[in-house]
């Protein structure tokens, strides 16, 4: 593969964590008031978010910078975008 192949599919794959980062965090303060434990419940979907996403950084880094560098730029971009979305979506409701 291209380097430019490969750092868009960093960016690609950053999104995605993106994605499951942030949705699971929205998720979880969303369903907060039925849980029995939240600070439990927090912290156990903090701990798998980070995790999940650390895994997912060492693996699409595979020893370049630069892949890491555009993953986490594609998971910025993804915080943007949820932001606005979900932002508007609680403006609504």
């Amino acid at each position: 593969m291209t380097d430019t192949v490969l750092l868009l599919t960093s960016l690609a794959a950053g999104m995605i964590l993106g994605i499951l980062y942030f949705r699971g965090l929205w998720q979880t303060v969303k369903h907060l008031p039925d849980y029995k434990r939240p600070v439990w419940s927090m912290s156990w979907s903090f701990a798998a978010r980070v995790a999940i996403v650390m895994a997912g950084f060492y693996f699409i880094m595979g020893g370049h910078l630069e892949r890491l560098g555009m993953a986490m730029a594609g998971f910025i971009l993804m915080r943007q975008i949820l932001v606005r979305r979900l932002g508007r979506f609680a403006e609504s409701s």
